[in-house]
């Protein structure tokens, strides 16, 4: 799977079951390794500046499918 595959599916929080937004981009170590996803959050999160950006890492992808991403994601991570 490339990331331009999953650029397209939508970040859903298992937790509350919102949508996080999609990714935009992945932070890479020197070895080739991702590290994290960046996820540009829905216009929500703009509004109240709580962060410019979402991280979200391997661990807390819990599924991925046709459409979307599951992930466990806590509030207090932001």
């Amino acid at each position: 799977m490339n990331l331009s595959d999953l650029q397209r599916k939508d970040i859903v929080n298992i937790l509350d079951g919102k949508r996080l937004g999609r990714i935009v981009d992945a932070e890479i170590d020197e070895g080739g390794t991702i590290i994290h996803f960046v996820i540009e959050p829905k216009r929500f999160f703009k509004l109240f500046h709580i962060r410019d950006d979402v991280l979200i890492t391997f661990k807390q992808i819990k599924k991925i499918g046709e459409d979307v991403i599951l992930v466990e994601f806590s509030v207090n991570e932001f």
